[in-house]
């Protein structure tokens, strides 16, 4: 057996599980090169309730250095079979994909379900006895109701090509499917935005979101999200009121987003969709109608009633009506699911499936919405960001991590895989007042191949940290096209993509998070290079004499320090950058 050679086929995906009255059908739909679609067709005689089956296959181990998880963040190392849960995907968990990649980046395996709805289980993992990978995907792991007949596809990419293209493959096919295409992405999901929460949490003060929305506007920002807090005075960090959405503590709705439209800013309110406080009205309402009452934060709502969806699709609709609203940051969408006090399906419920109702909600969400304002822009965060969730929203916005410079650019990364053309956020940037300039200038920096959100009061943040600031949105507005639609390229995964590129139309712009030599590449005559790190050293190698370049060097506020011709020689050349400054290479003619 010749290992590099090891592609799989019909004959080494095997079926476990208890089959039943079931019986199994798999046959290759494509094949192209090293890429393989399977169809798979599992049907019975008569409708029967099924048990779990698992698809799998093994593949040796060879030249594998990690394993890349939609939402492992810092995890990507190799896991032994003995050890850890699987990888769950659903509607609002996470995306049915798994990466094998080498100690080169390239892919080993990437290999991906057409089902983005139900619940599936999947994972890779070696086992030390034989050294080979055990991949599956498991199946019917909450099905309520009895079927005759169910299809899936099996992708599986073991082309030899760096791991962000076998994923960002696996997204454009998931696009082709009817029930996965993306919705639409209006501009305004794509530029910079202001959040209220980290800077203010649930004690917001109206006058002064109007002054810091007049402030973040003429710095750069086109929109502002008013956080959890907007609709009630409880300010003990939970949802005993949620529920009602009736305003308290920006009780003169109307009013407020019109001021804040005249600072030139659209604005979106927060809601956690799913929860329903104990202490609001809409609790009584819909006592017996929930998924749990068993919740750390509050009972959850149960879509499977067609009356439950009928009243969040209006409370939303009513908001954009009555008030004018530009958006919406729809929460805590993953915790729609199956509980152990969940109830059985009734004949007072439309849907049997908890995740098809949801889809259903969203839908129904996104269509009214639309329908009022086709520009309306509609945000989700990990780990609601599959191929699912294309469908209702425009935006996905990286997993909370205040201060976490790091984790911010590991999400943005790991989102934007898979995202296509829906717009990628960071997490809220947020630091400390007194932080030293060049470290805060670390949270926005690690942020920049996704679309900023900050989180601090700009009108109270040192004057240098301000200028940071608006230099660095300003550069981001001024490169947008290319940050957003470039082709983009995350290097070394288990290091935490310490090198990114987005590279259109000859120029590059490149970031460097840590202390590694930058590769630049012959036919690219304008080059910018952030200095993402606190060391002043940036070291660039080339593989042929590259010519004269003008050469451009700014600290993180914007300053110019340095502005001369440098000559690339092939090898290794020097810069001395400021701590989060920007290196600007221009080609002459």
């Amino acid at each position: 057996m010749i290992i590099d050679n090891y592609i799989i086929t019909e004959e080494d995906i095997i079926f476990d599980g208890i089959m039943g009255d079931f019986k199994t059908e798999i046959t290759t739909k494509l094949k192209d090169s090293e890429t393989s679609i399977f169809n798979i067709n599992i049907s019975a005689e008569t409708p029967v309730l099924p048990q779990p089956i698992t698809i799998k296959w093994k593949i040796p181990a060879h030249n594998i250095k990690g394993v890349w998880k939609p939402t492992t963040d810092f995890a990507k190392r190799i896991q032994a079979d003995w050890e850890m849960d699987h990888m769950e995907s659903r509607i609002s968990i996470d995306a049915p994909v798994i990466s094998l990649f080498g100690h080169d980046d390239n892919n080993a395996i990437t290999f991906a379900c057409s089902n983005a709805i139900n619940k599936l289980e999947l994972n890779a993992r070696i086992r030390e006895e034989n050294d080979f990978f055990f991949c599956h995907v498991t199946l019917f792991l909450e099905q309520q109701s009895k079927i005759d007949n169910y299809n899936i596809q099996l992708r599986i990419d073991q082309e030899k090509k760096h791991f962000s293209e076998a994923l960002k493959a696996v997204s454009q096919w998931w696009e082709g499917f009817d029930n996965l295409k993306p919705a639409s992405v209006p501009d305004i999901a794509l530029t910079p935005l202001y959040s209220t929460w980290y800077n203010f949490h649930q004690n917001l003060d109206e006058n002064i979101l109007i002054k810091e929305c007049e402030i973040a506007y003429n710095l750069g920002y086109k929109s502002v999200i008013i956080d959890d807090g907007w609709q009630t005075n409880d300010d003990n960090r939970g949802y005993d009121y949620t529920g009602d959405w009736h305003p308290e503590r920006i009780s003169k709705t109307k009013e407020f987003v019109n001021a804040i439209h005249n600072t030139g800013m659209k604005i979106g309110f927060w809601y956690s969709v799913p929860f329903c406080g104990k202490k609001s009205e809409a609790y009584k309402h819909f006592k017996g109608k929930f998924l749990t009452e068993d919740h750390r934060w509050a009972p959850v709502f149960d879509p499977r009633y067609p009356e439950v969806r009928e009243y969040l699709i209006n409370i939303y609709k009513n908001a954009l009506l009555d008030w004018n609203l530009d958006g919406f940051k729809l929460d805590f969408i993953d915790d729609f699911r199956l509980y152990n006090d969940t109830p059985s399906v009734n004949s007072h419920m439309d849907y049997g499936s908890i995740n098809a109702a949801v889809d259903r909600l969203l839908t129904d969400v996104k269509t009214t919405l639309t329908e009022l304002n086709p520009d309306i822009f509609i945000e989700f965060r990990q780990k609601y960001v599959g191929p699912a969730m294309r469908k209702y929203g425009n935006m996905f916005r990286a997993f909370d991590c205040p201060g976490d410079a790091t984790m911010n650019r590991t999400r943005i990364a790991d989102i934007r895989m898979l995202a296509g053309n829906t717009a990628v956020h960071s997490d809220m940037i947020t630091w400390h007042n007194d932080e030293q300039l060049e470290v805060a200038a670390l949270q926005m920096v690690n942020t920049l191949f996704g679309v900023p959100q900050i989180s601090v009061i700009l009108d109270e943040i040192p004057k240098e940290h301000l200028e940071m600031v608006k230099f660095y949105t300003n550069y981001w507005n001024k490169n947008k096209d290319i940050i957003t639609t470039g082709h983009f390229t995350p290097h070394k995964p288990l290091a935490n993509y310490p090198i990114q590129t987005v590279i259109k139309n000859n120029l590059a712009i490149i970031g460097l998070h840590d202390d590694h030599a930058v590769q630049l590449d012959d036919s690219i005559e304008s080059i910018d290079i952030i200095n993402a790190k606190l060391s002043t050293s940036v070291i660039v190698k080339t593989t042929s004499n590259l010519g004269n370049y003008n050469c451009r060097i700014f600290n993180c506020k914007g300053d110019i320090v340095n502005d001369e011709s440098l000559t690339l020689y092939q090898g290794l050349a020097e810069l001395n950058v400021p701590a989060c400054g920007l290196v600007q290479l221009t080609l002459k003619k």
